[in-house]
Parts: C-alpha cells; sequence; structure tokens
C-alpha cells in the first residue's frame, strides 16, 4: 500500500483528488478475489470520475464475488512531479494499490489528446510503455472507448482493446482470465492473449501486423494467428432494460465536472450527422423504458443524495417517451426538490413546455447546436434542421423567460465557403434580433461556441482533407471580424490541438513512435490549453521524419485501404461512401427510426435491432 503522508497531501493543490474512500466506493482485498482490475480515464480526477462508461463498468465488475475494480486518474502536474521525487509508484483510489500489481489496468480513451497521458500514466506505475517490453508478471493492459474505431496510432502500447460497450465483454474476459489462471497460466501471457482473441469484440494489436506499400501507403492488415478475427466487430448491449448498469454512483469529495446523477436513457443515435462518429459507430438506437429508468433514478438519488439529475444520450431529447418520462421523475421527486436537465437538445424536437417544467427548481441556460450558418451547409452535414426551427424554439424560450442561449457550431465542414462562416454570425444576430422583438427590449446573451471540423473513422466525411492551420485560423477572424453586437460571445478551440487530433484519428501504427517521443519531450495533458505544447509535437514529427500533414491534408481515394477497418462498429463502408456522395450534393437521408431502412447494415451484421418505445423493429 502506497502512503499518503500529510506532508505529501499539502504539497499539492487539491488532495481529494488521490485519497480515496468516497461514498458507495467498493473496497475489496485482494487476497480474497481471483482478479483485480484498474479502471482508469487518463485525465484528472474531476473528469475521470465524471466518466458514465467507467461508472456502470465499476458497479458492475465489483457485483462479482470473485473480482475487485478499483479507479486510478491522472496524477494532475503538482502530484506527479512530488510522486517522481517521492519515488512514489501510481496507485488505486481504493486501496492504494501500486497499478503494476493488478492484473488488468483498463483505459478509457475518450479523445485523441489523452494519448500522452497513457504513457505517462504507465510509466508513473513502472509498467513498460510498450507492450511487447512487458513480461510475465506487469497487468494487461486494456484500451475501450470511442477511439477504438482507430486505436492503430496506440496499438503498440495496448495489450487489447475492447471494442463496443465493454459491459457485454468485461465479464467474459475476466472469467476467461480466472480460468486460464487456474490452469496455472498455460503458455503465459501470449497464451491469453490468444485465448483473448477468441472473445468476440476482444482486439489484440500483436496478432496482426500492418503492411504498407512502395510508397508507404498503408495497403492492408496481416493476422499472424488463426485465433484473431478478419474484423473485430464491436459488441453491444441488445436490450437495455436488461442490461446491468449503474445503481450506486460513487459521491466525490469534491466537485466534478458532471456533479449530478447521470441517468442514461438510451444508447445510439440514428438522425445520421455525417461530420459525427458517435452517430454512426453507436447504432443503433436501443432504449431503456419509462419504468426502468424511474426505478434507477429513485435508487441512485437514495444511494447518493444528489439533487440534480442530468437524462444523457447522444441525442436525450429523441426518446420516445420523454414527456411522460418527465412527468413521472418530477411527480417522483416533488418533495425532493430534484431538479432535472437535458445536456443537449434538438432544436426540431424542441418542447417549450417540456424545458419549462424541467427547470422548474433551477433555471439555467438553453443549448443547442445548429452546427452550420446556413442551410446549405446544413444540408450537407445532413443535420436537418432550419433557421426556422432554432427561430422558433428561441422565441418560445424567450417569451417564457429565458434570456441566455449558447449555440454550437463547426468550422472547416466539407464545402465550406466564406459565407457558411459568416452565417454564423448572421444567425446569432437573428437570435439575438429575435429576443428584442419577442420581448420588446435588449439583454439576450448568446455565446457561440466554435470547434475545427476533425474528419473522424467511419463516418462519410473519413475521405475528407482537414483544413490546414492558417485555414482555420483566416475563418475564425473572418468570422470574428463579422460579429458586430456585444450581446453576442464568440469561443473558438485552438486550431493547432483540433490539427493534432486529426493527425491522430486517422493514423497508423506508425505514429506510435511520434507519441512516445512527443511525451519523452514532455508531452501530456494536451487536451487542456494551459498545458498544450505545440512544440513537442512539432520536434517529435521533425525527429521522426514523419509528416503529419500526410495523415490530415490531403483527401482519400475512394477504394483506398484504411488502417482501421478490421475494427468495426457494423457500419457499411458502402454505406458511408454514399453517404458522402449525398452531402457532396445537399441530399438528406431520413432517421431510421421515423421512417425506412436507410442500408447502414449494422443491424444484420451486429444482429440486433431498433428498440423504440419499448418495441423492436427488425432490420
Amino acid at each position: 500500500m502506497v502512503s499518503l503522508t500529510p506532508d505529501l497531501l499539502q504539497a499539492v493543490m487539491k488532495p481529494a483528488r488521490y485519497t480515496g474512500h468516497e461514498w458507495n466506493c467498493s473496497v475489496k482485498r485482494h487476497e480474497d478475489v481471483a482478479c483485480t482490475f484498474a479502471l482508469s480515464m487518463p485525465d484528472v480526477y474531476e473528469v475521470g470520475m465524471s466518466n458514465l462508461g467507467l461508472k456502470i463498468l465499476y458497479e458492475v465488475l465489483n457485483r462479482r464475488q470473485d473480482t475487485s475494480a478499483e479507479r486510478v486518474y491522472a496524477p494532475w502536474i503538482d502530484m506527479e512531479e512530488e510522486m517522481r521525487r517521492r519515488g512514489l509508484p501510481l496507485f488505486s483510489l481504493e486501496t492504494r494499490t501500486p497499478v503494476r500489481d493488478f492484473d488488468f489496468l483498463g483505459f478509457s480513451l475518450q479523445y485523441e489528446m489523452i494519448y500522452t497521458n497513457v504513457l505517462n500514466m504507465l510509466d508513473l506505475a513502472g509498467i513498460p510503455v510498450w507492450a511487447e517490453e512487458r513480461g510475465e508478471d506487469f497487468p494487461f493492459v486494456v484500451g475501450g472507448g470511442p477511439c477504438v474505431y482507430n486505436v492503430e496510432p496506440v496499438a503498440d502500447f495496448f495489450d487489447l482493446f475492447v471494442i463496443g460497450e465493454g459491459e457485454a465483454v468485461l465479464g467474459e474476459l475476466v472469467s476467461l482470465f480466472i480460468a486460464w489462471k487456474h490452469e496455472g497460466k498455460p503458455d503465459g501471457r501470449n497464451g491469453f492473449l490468444r485465448r483473448a482473441a477468441g472473445i468476440s469484440g476482444i482486439y489484440v494489436p500483436s496478432l496482426y501486423v500492418p503492411r504498407y506499400d512502395e510508397n508507404g501507403d498503408f495497403c492492408g492488415m496481416e493476422r499472424l494467428d488463426e485465433t484473431a478475427p478478419s474484423v473485430v466487430y464491436k459488441r453491444v448491449v441488445k436490450d437495455m432494460d436488461a442490461a446491468e448498469t449503474m445503481e450506486k454512483p460513487i459521491v466525490p469529495y469534491i466537485g466534478i465536472v458532471h456533479d449530478r446523477v447521470m441517468l442514461e436513457l438510451f444508447r445510439g443515435c440514428s438522425r445520421g450527422c455525417r461530420f459525427c462518429q458517435a452517430g454512426m459507430a453507436y447504432r443503433p438506437v436501443r432504449e431503456r423504458s419509462r419504468e426502468k429508468l424511474r426505478a434507477l433514478a429513485r435508487k441512485m438519488v437514495d444511494a447518493t443524495g444528489y439533487d440534480e439529475m442530468s437524462l444523457t444520450s447522444l441525442s436525450s431529447a429523441d426518446y420516445s417517451c420523454l414527456d411522460g418520462l418527465v412527468d413521472g421523475l418530477m411527480e417522483d421527486f416533488a418533495r425532493e426538490k430534484v431538479s432535472f436537465s437535458l445536456p443537449s437538445l434538438r432544436i426540431d424536437s424542441f418542447s417549450i413546455g417540456l424545458a419549462d417544467r424541467m427547470q422548474q427548481v433551477r433555471k439555467s441556460g438553453l443549448t443547442f447546436a445548429p452546427e452550420a450558418g446556413t442551410q446549405r451547409m446544413r444540408d450537407v452535414i445532413n443535420k436537418g434542421v432550419t433557421e426556422e426551427n432554432l427561430l422558433d424554439a428561441v422565441s418560445a424560450a424567450f417569451r417564457k423567460g429565458w434570456k441566455a442561449v449558447k449555440l454550437y457550431f463547426m468550422l472547416g465542414l466539407p464545402t465550406e465557403t466564406d459565407e457558411d462562416v459568416i452565417g454564423i454570425a448572421k444567425l446569432a444576430k437573428e437570435v439575438v434580433d429575435c429576443y428584442q422583438r419577442v420581448t420588446g427590449k435588449r439583454g439576450a446573451k448568446v455565446t457561440i461556441s466554435v470547434s475545427c471540423f476533425v474528419p473522424k473513422a467511419f463516418t462519410p466525411f473519413q475521405w475528407e482533407a482537414q483544413d490546414s492551420l492558417a485555414e482555420f485560423e483566416r475563418k475564425q477572424h473572418l468570422l470574428k471580424a463579422h460579429i458586430h453586437d456585444r450581446a453576442i460571445q464568440f469561443n473558438y478551440h485552438d486550431a493547432r490541438v483540433s490539427r493534432l487530433e486529426g493527425v491522430l484519428a486517422r493514423g497508423d501504427r506508425r505514429l506510435s513512435r511520434v507519441i512516445h517521443e512527443a511525451w519523452r519531450r514532455g508531452a501530456r495533458f494536451d487536451g487542456w490549453t494551459d498545458q498544450f505544447h505545440e512544440a513537442y509535437w512539432l520536434d517529435a514529427f521533425a525527429a521522426l521524419g514523419v509528416d503529419a500533414d500526410y495523415y490530415n491534408g490531403r483527401k482519400r481515394a475512394q477504394d483506398e485501404p484504411f488502417p482501421w477497418e478490421h475494427t468495426s462498429p457494423g457500419v457499411a463502408r458502402a454505406f458511408l461512401w454514399t453517404e458522402r456522395e449525398h452531402g457532396m450534393r445537399g441530399e438528406l437521408t431520413p432517421d431510421c427510426r421515423r421512417g425506412h431502412c436507410t442500408g447502414c447494415s449494422v443491424c444484420p451484421t451486429l444482429d440486433v435491432s431498433v428498440v423504440d418505445g419499448g418495441q423492436n423493429h427488425e432490420r
């Protein structure tokens, strides 16, 4: 056990990040279980504790009598300095056990800019960064989360990946490990990995080797073992009502990013926004019933004492029974003054009556995501909403007393023109003017938050080039120059970070050396504005002779092999290309929940069905 002495805790900014023993945490003696699993979000405690997926896996694993799951997050800069100075290894929160003493270390890879944190945490734990250098006594390093649909840039650092929804896979993986352990660990570490590759949804990178042609272009993935499938398809939870989930969330001692109960309404989204990886990779939609959700809400509030609840999903307002659910929840918790919120509001499905009822306890601003400033651009990305939808929504809100509206947009989308960029400013001004028309006075606050488009694997835009840094910055300045009303606040993302994210999002295994070199030079917490140092990355690319622009600065050919297609969410490449072509022509594709099957192939490939309003729909 690692000892947290008073002088150590007094030397860091937020000591409660490292003390553990919060309400509802699970503490088991390692000698009483057959498998130990350290679960990590490779970011600071406040971010990691807000991750819903890890919360679910933590409870699911700890319900097993033979398994202990504990948490570990990335130490902040001050704590890392103290740990390295004192020779302290990375440790778990529950028992303060050195992480290298666990059987598994699982990382949730939520976005590409935390890759250097993974390396830093492995190094702090005393675990070799490169998977091939780990001996028999080291934990198996597991990856999961949204980034698994192209993990090739970090494949050499991991022993295996869980493709898809973890609670559908980890139980089988743990049972396999315990059986292998009881058999005396036949064939050692590699023997277990070969067995694990036989589990549907498990990808073992060491059983594959990428091939490149004479020009250095990726041309295919070669399997080195017959146990390795040619394509590893994602695992899905088919019945959300029957699935194990979170019932007793851990209550932190300090404020975290999402410091409230998170009630997951459903998985998946079939709106079909062409820039959105989650909307393609998390299909199909599978809803929980209202009865199940009300029961879960009751358990979680009773177990935590929270008086705030977020109704979460990719597009929460699309839950088919939302009105009835909200009415039921408000009735259930009327005496406890629990407030409810929807983290994402669809402009075309916005109900002012619903929003007003939900914010009876606490009234906050409203957030919408038009994504683009012109109708032409919204049709290209298949957003399916109009300026009229937005103005109708905000007009209704302003009549009910709202003053603050936040709008999300993207710059750099395929086919974007300067007119589309300026359209963002015009649309924001329309919202400001709408407030004055509705109320007869000024006083609206409109915040526009503008990110830089990053092409992602398994989307219709995976073939597209990303804007250059100079072009992103030109568009940011152009937009800023067309914002004249003081009621509009303009926030924008650092284009340098987005460009690097674009490289990592569609990279191959050759980038592992670059990531390692950037980390060696000091890169960590790259997703944090005040911690990102572009020079570390530029120097790493230069030192290794790797051209970053090769990965994000060129348009791909229709038939070009991609280094990520041996791990798949089930969506067909032909469907994605067709959607790209529809986008170039500004043609809309309807939501398959509300119309006919659009042919993405997920349902038949994964043998799963849409669950909408409690009814299964075969596809």
